[in-house]
């Protein structure tokens, strides 16, 4: 059954990485392996995936994680006004970019201009900038470890963003009205990290500084499930740019305002009512972030179960509920499979009653496939894939595709059907490099699998 953790990394988990000696970053996203030679996207020409055109919720709910995400940062600390760019924006690659860097940019600006209806352009010549920086890798851990990739206000390079970090100018708090900021990413990051982190991170350049467990459509949670900008996103997005909207306004000055810019531009959203709020206690974030970080295996399995316990004393049957038994089957598949199998049921079940939640649904069934190929059931692990490769898909996710084509690759073996193998290792091939970069990633991704039906075999 230990064959099972082999695929334990497939579903990258992230942390909140504050900066060391006080400085504070307001996003970052989990690093995935540092592998190089990036090469073609796959998910060019692909149809408009779902997550942009899905249902949005009522307008009362948007306003609520407007305010929520708009006027704080991740670590809970307050922003006392509301900050934006005024006027048009230009975004710019600084240094030696990835291969991969400028079609990203320009397929991004394009969304952010068409969706959100935000005046942004790549190149320069804007009073407002934003630039986005590649950094090596080991320099940005030393400064800000497990972070794969964040941004900071006024910073134009990564010597400013070392030299004002613990300053004024580099607290988002004091930030009244945006005219810089810089995206930092690492220059080994994959194709897909690099993709990834220029959503996330761009997108909260522009507008919001925080993260929510609780929203299940959203790039802008700690879970990092989705990694593209969602039809929600680009609403909050909008959102923030609305002209009855200005930077400096207070609290109580933008929640006047809401209703009013929601009926606008989602006029199918309903009227604005007051709803009750739904924090996120500090507590059960700070157990999460301990279940995903470092630390040994049974300090991190005991903090998954604390943040079970307190979902549950909360009531909650959301994606915070969710992820907290999907970080403990991740933790469990060592030494624990059928702790495992129990988790990721129960994630598994909550995820696919959650509007929005299709991705982390395909990820866990990545996980149930991978288990039932080295427990013998290829049948199995061939529904699994297939549940799952159309919620991969939609999420636009190449190395989760990778991944289940591979399951998919090794269950048609064992079941001796050599030509479906053939045609889904192919398949696998078309989005392995985007996913995991170097032949050499694609190679290890490919023996971890292959390990999971070699142990499969005893069963058979």
């Amino acid at each position: 059954m230990t064959a099972l953790s082999g695929l334990a990394l497939a579903a990258a988990l992230s942390g909140c990485a504050g900066a060391p000696g006080g400085g504070e970053v307001p996003s970052s996203r989990a690093s995935t392996a540092a592998i190089d030679m990036p090469l073609a996207d796959p998910t060019a020409g692909l149809p408009t995936p779902a997550p942009r055109t899905g249902a949005l919720p009522a307008n009362s709910v948007l306003a609520r994680d407007f305010m929520e995400l708009n006027f704080l940062l991740e670590s809970g600390r307050p922003i006392p006004q509301f900050s934006r760019f005024e006027g048009p924006i230009s975004v710019t690659l600084q240094g030696a970019a990835p291969p991969t860097a400028a079609t990203e940019l320009s397929r991004l600006v394009t969304r952010l201009r068409s969706e959100a209806h935000i005046p942004i352009s790549t190149g320069a010549g804007a009073a407002n900038r934003i630039s986005i920086a590649f950094v090596p890798r080991a320099e940005m851990s030393r400064e800000v470890p497990n972070a794969a990739c964040f941004v900071v206000p006024n910073a134009a390079t990564w010597a400013e963003y070392r030299a004002t970090r613990r300053s004024a100018a580099g607290d988002w708090t004091k930030v009244q009205r945006r005219t810089a900021a810089t995206v930092f990413i690492p220059a080994e990051a994959t194709p897909q990290e690099l993709r990834d982190c220029l959503h996330e991170e761009t997108s909260q350049a522009l507008g919001p500084l925080n993260d929510l467990y609780r929203l299940s459509n959203s790039v802008w949670n700690d879970d990092n499930f989705h990694t593209v900008l969602t039809r929600y996103d680009m609403m909050q997005l909008r959102a923030v740019y609305a002209p009855e909207l200005r930077s400096g306004m207070s609290v109580p000055e933008v929640q006047a305002q809401l209703p009013a810019v929601f009926a606008r531009i989602n006029p199918g959203g309903g009227k604005v009512t007051g709803l009750p709020e739904d924090p996120t206690p500090r507590a059960f974030v700070n157990a999460l972030e301990r279940a995903i970080g470092r630390g040994s295996q049974g300090a991190r399995k005991a903090a998954a179960m604390t943040a079970i316990r307190m979902s549950g004393a909360q009531g909650w049957q959301d994606t915070r509920a969710a992820f907290g038994w999907f970080a403990l089957g991740r933790l469990s598949v060592y030494d624990d499979p059928e702790t495992a199998l129990t988790a990721f049921a129960n994630a598994g079940a909550i995820y696919r009653a959650t509007p929005g939640a299709g991705i982390q649904s395909a990820h866990v069934d990545m996980q149930l496939a991978a288990f039932a190929l080295s427990s013998g059931r290829a049948s199995d692990a061939i529904a699994l894939v297939n549940r799952a490769i159309p919620q991969a898909l939609t999420g636009e996710n190449a190395a989760l595709m990778a991944t289940l084509y591979l399951i998919r690759a090794e269950a048609y073996e064992t079941l001796g059907n050599p030509a479906q193998a053939q045609q889904a290792r192919l398949d696998s091939a078309q989005w392995a490099r985007y996913g995991f970069g170097s032949d050499a990633a694609v190679r290890a991704r490919a023996a971890e699998v292959a390990a999971l039906a070699r142990a499969g075999a005893r069963y058979n």
